[in-house]
C-alpha cells in the first residue's frame, strides 16, 4: 500500500489520500530526526539533476538541504543552464538526463513539460512548480497546518484568497478535498480556478467527506477557519501593464487586520508560499506598490506579516522535511 518506489511526484490528484497522509507521516518522522541526530540515510550513490527553468530559493533549497542530508548528489541546471524547450525538446532532455541521473526534479511554466519529462526520462520525476500545481507545496502547507493546530488533516479549515487561478488555489483546493480537509477559496469571479479544477475537487470531496467552497467572497471564506492563505497577485513574468488593474481587483482581498479578525478565531494563523510583498523591501515589491500606492503591503500587509499570526517560516522549513520524505520514498535504498 505505501510502496511508492518509482513514482514520479507531478501532482496532487496522482495520489490517493493514503498515500499523501503516508508522505506527512513519514516527513514528521524525518523532520524529528534531523533534530534530534538519529537521521539514516537512504540516497547514498544517487544523483539528482535539478532542473530550474524559472528561480527559486525555498524549492532549489530544500531540494539540495534534503539530498544532501540523505547522502546524495545534486546537479543544479539554472534558467540558462540546459537546452530543455530552446535547442532540444523536452523529450530529448529526459532521455539524456534519465540516463545519468536517478531521478529529475522541474520547475517551470507548464505542466505539460514536467509531465513530458515523466513520460520519457524513465526515472522519478518531481514538480517542483508549474503554473497549473504545486504538489511539493502541499505536503509541507499541510504538515505546518497540522503542526501549528493539533487536528488532524480531515479537521482542518482553512482559507485561500487572491488569485485563484493558478497552482496555489489549484492545489490547496484539491489538496484539501483529498485529506477530507474544509477548504474555501475566496477570489473575484474572473481569477477563480478553471471550472474542471473546481468539478474536479468536488469530485474528490464526495469521496472523502471533505468540504469545498469557491466564492466571491473574502469574509464568507475566512468564518471560523483555523488558516487564512494567500498568494502574490503580480506572477513571475507578467507585464508591468497588468499592475494597476490586478491590484484594483485583488484589494477587497488583502490579507490584513480585519480580514483575518473576520475568522471569528482568536488563533487564526497566516500561511504564504513566499516570496511575499508585505512592504516596499524589494526591488519588485517596491515598484508595484510605488505604481499603485498600496502602501502597506500588496497581497499581505506588513502589519500581519510581522505578526504573531504569520507562520510562514515554520512553512518554509517544512519544505525540506516533506520533499526530503518524496525523495526517501520514491527513490531511497
Amino acid at each position: 500500500m505505501f510502496n511508492l518506489r518509482g513514482r514520479s511526484f507531478l501532482k496532487e490528484a496522482d495520489f490517493s489520500p493514503t498515500e499523501l497522509r503516508f508522505l506527512l507521516d513519514l516527513s514528521r518522522d524525518l523532520k524529528r530526526a534531523k533534530y534530534t541526530g538519529t537521521e539514516q540515510p537512504r540516497l547514498v550513490g544517487k544523483e539528482i539533476a535539478l532542473v530550474f527553468a524559472k528561480t527559486s530559493t525555498r524549492t532549489r533549497s530544500a531540494f539540495e538541504v534534503a539530498v544532501h542530508d540523505q547522502g546524495g548528489d545534486v546537479t543544479y541546471l539554472d534558467p540558462g543552464g540546459s537546452q530543455l524547450g530552446h535547442k532540444e525538446s523536452v523529450a530529448d532532455t529526459a532521455r539524456v538526463l534519465g540516463r545519468m541521473y536517478d531521478a529529475i526534479e522541474f520547475r517551470g511554466d507548464r505542466q505539460d513539460q514536467v509531465e513530458e519529462l515523466a513520460r520519457h526520462a524513465g526515472v522519478p520525476v518531481y514538480n517542483g512548480l508549474t503554473a497549473e500545481w504545486h504538489p511539493t507545496q502541499m505536503l509541507a502547507d499541510f504538515l505546518t497546518m497540522h503542526e501549528a493546530s493539533g487536528k488532524p488533516y480531515d479537521r482542518l479549515a482553512y482559507a485561500y484568497v487572491g488569485d485563484c487561478r493558478f497552482n496555489m488555489g489549484r492545489s490547496l483546493l484539491v489538496m484539501g478535498a483529498l485529506m477530507g480537509a474544509d477548504v474555501r477559496l475566496a477570489g473575484p469571479p474572473d481569477l477563480h480556478p478553471p471550472a474542471d479544477v473546481v468539478e474536479l475537487a468536488a469530485d474528490i470531496a464526495r469521496a472523502t467527506g471533505a468540504r469545498v467552497t469557491v466564492t466571491a467572497d473574502p469574509a464568507e471564506a475566512v468564518a471560523d477557519v483555523d488558516f487564512v492563505h494567500t498568494d502574490v497577485w503580480v506572477s513571475m513574468g507578467e507585464s508591468k501593464e497588468v499592475w494597476a488593474d490586478r491590484v484594483k481587483l485583488l484589494a477587497p482581498y488583502q490579507v490584513n487586520r480585519e480580514l483575518l479578525a473576520a475568522s471569528g478565531n482568536p488563533d487564526v494563523r497566516f500561511m504564504h508560499c513566499l516570496p511575499a510583498f508585505h512592504n516596499a523591501q524589494t526591488v519588485v515589491g517596491a515598484e508595484i506598490i510605488a505604481a499603485t500606492g498600496m502602501d502597506s503591503g500588496l497581497e499581505v500587509t506588513d502589519e500581519v506579516f510581522e505578526s504573531p499570526a504569520c507562520i510562514v517560516f515554520d512553512q518554509a522549513e517544512n519544505r525540506l522535511h516533506t520533499i526530503k520524505a518524496v525523495l526517501v520514498a520514491t527513490l531511497g535504498a
